[in-house]
């Protein structure tokens, strides 16, 4: 689950919102809970890094997710020890 800092204002999340938004549409999926929930985080670290506007996070997350499969994690690699 995604833990929102509290200092957030109503702007901020909408920010936020907006750029996990325009994800979505720019890559014509619909939303998922699993997807969302990376999407913000990767947005919310973003943001803390700066990046202020929607226009701005949405393609820095376009960018960084450039297609619905890269969402997905495959659990092998992911619990690999090194």
């Amino acid at each position: 689950m995604i833990d929102f800092n509290l200092s957030l204002q109503t702007k901020d999340v909408n920010v936020l919102s907006e750029a996990v938004r325009t994800w979505y549409q720019h890559n014509h999926v619909t939303p998922t809970e699993r997807a969302t929930q990376l999407l913000c985080s990767a947005a919310m670290d973003l943001y803390s890094q700066g990046h202020r506007t929607p226009e701005e996070l949405a393609t820095l997350l376009i960018t960084r997710f450039d297609s619905p499969y890269s969402l997905k994690i495959n659990a092998t690699t992911s619990t690999a020890h090194h």
